[in-house]
């Protein structure tokens, strides 16, 4: 609005002055007032958004790569082209990860418009496995110092027989090309090849990358200096930034030039979605979520109507399976653990005196412990300590279902036929006769009795059988 304004106050004065219409007075006002406009048009917002400070957006991976944190990283990248960010700095410590999701994250930076740094920091973090590959994607790798990268040889989920000594493996597995040891040559040389063309992609030395695939070597942040494999050591994200401004990036093919001096720093927190993918991506929680799924499911069929546990259980059950398939799981676990349940609720209906208990304990327990390799999966193993407690939680629960149930059984009875065993009965009349019948009073009630004695009335007998309505009594010793 403004411009225009200032725009149109020229042209008239413009106009009248030629028609000779305005004094030289007048005309000299009016021409500095058409220059306060255009001074305003350029103190516009317009203008101090094109000389405002860069922008720079750190996304913090702390942890196993996941799902969960690869969804976190690809989201945070593409928030950062929108939002026409200057630089994206992906604050990096992570033991490894998954694969699927360590390329995800890979793709995102290879296709990004806006340069990624990878920085290794806080000290003493690393970018082990996984993070050498997303170090090595980035379009500047940077670490703190006491800081290492490496490691990054993959490993196949799964047991076999690869502590065998090298040379009986090659005499096993020579002419089979189907076999384990080939399938594993397999995922190394991918594995370098992939690390070996991004190192050639950014200028790195493509010579360790190969060495850290294959023979699973590590480097020290100076090392690393030291060998070109990253391109700066920075003590923390102010100092990167100082070191970046005015180095050269190259993105799709354009040379840039970075503007990080004093930049503004803004990081990008996890939405709800992620949050979520990242609590029920944890083997610990959906292990809990599968365990309440089934126990829910269980109650809701043994009483029909109350409704909660069955939807409960339901939900439950379905974001256990949905994590359960993210994760690299060794189902031989799942299947332990399911069996384990299974002996738990079993228990509490058949009188094995604790063996299925103890059984599906030990089965539960060992089931966590090999649900997810530790080798496979870097960060992602169940830690023995919630193994623990929650064995010590189930054991505690089959001990007090068993202690009821025994102390259910040892309760006399109070009610049926049984009752009526041993009871006392008090006679309402007399009984002169032998093997004579009458009446008498058991447990506030009137029952017909036989009596092998006679009976007077007011005498107590106890109860010996019952026939039908009839109950046999004699008198107690």
């Amino acid at each position: 609005m403004l411009e225009l304004v200032a725009s149109t106050a020229l042209l008239a004065i413009v106009f009248c002055c030629r028609r000779g219409r305005l004094r030289y007075g007048c005309a000299h006002r009016l021409l500095l007032l058409a220059a306060c406009l255009a001074c305003q048009v350029v103190d516009t917002p317009a203008a101090h958004a094109a000389t405002a400070a860069p922008r720079v957006v750190v996304v913090t991976l702390d942890g196993a790569v996941t799902p969960a944190s690869a969804d976190y990283a690809v989201r945070a990248i593409h928030k950062a082209e929108r939002d026409g960010a200057a630089l994206v700095v992906l604050k990096l410590d992570t033991p490894g990860g998954l694969d699927p999701s360590m390329r995800s994250i890979i793709k995102a930076i290879l296709a990004s418009q806006v340069p990624v740094a990878t920085f290794v920091a806080p000290d003493g973090a690393r970018a082990a496995s996984a993070g050498t590959y997303i170090l090595y994607a980035s379009h500047i790798a940077a670490m703190a110092p006491a800081t290492n990268l490496g490691a990054a040889t993959p490993v196949s989920i799964g047991g076999g027989d690869d502590n065998a000594r090298p040379a009986e493996k090659d005499a096993k597995n020579k002419g089979a090309p189907g076999s384990r040891e080939s399938l594993r040559a397999k995922q190394i040389n991918d594995a370098a090849a992939y690390i070996r063309g991004l190192a050639q992609l950014r200028g790195r030395n493509a010579d360790w990358a190969e060495r850290a695939v294959r023979e699973a070597v590590s480097l020290s942040a100076s090392e690393a200096l030291k060998l070109k494999v990253i391109d700066l050591v920075a003590r923390d994200e102010r100092d990167l930034m100082q070191q970046l401004d005015g180095r050269k990036v190259t993105i799709a093919g354009v040379e840039r030039i970075l503007h990080t001096a004093g930049a503004e720093t803004a990081g990008i927190e996890p939405d709800w979605r992620t949050r979520l993918l990242m609590v029920a991506t944890d083997p610990s929680v959906a292990v809990i979520l599968m365990m309440i799924g089934i126990y829910g499911l269980l109650f809701e069929f043994m009483n029909p109507g109350f409704v909660l546990p069955g939807v409960l259980g339901a939900i439950c059950l379905l974001v256990a399976l949905y994590a359960l398939q993210l994760l690299p799981i060794n189902y031989a676990g799942v299947g332990l653990i399911l069996l384990g349940i299974a002996f738990i609720v079993a228990e509490a209906f058949m009188p094995s005196f604790g063996a299925l208990g103890i059984g599906g304990i030990a089965s539960l327990a060992i089931g966590m412990v090999v649900l997810v390799d530790p080798d496979s999966a870097p960060g992602l193993e169940i830690p023995l300590s919630f193994v623990a407690a929650l064995t010590v939680v189930m054991a505690a629960l089959v001990f007090a279902t068993a202690f009821v149930a025994v102390k259910a059984r040892r309760t006399p009875v109070v009610t049926g036929r049984e009752q009526l065993h041993g009871a006392e009965a008090v006679v309402l009349e007399d009984f002169d006769a032998e093997a004579a019948e009458g009446w008498a009073r058991v447990h506030g009630e009137t029952w017909r009795i036989r009596s092998a004695i006679p009976l007077k009335a007011g005498e107590r007998a106890r109860v010996t059988a019952v026939s039908g309505l009839t109950l046999t009594v004699e008198k107690p010793q």
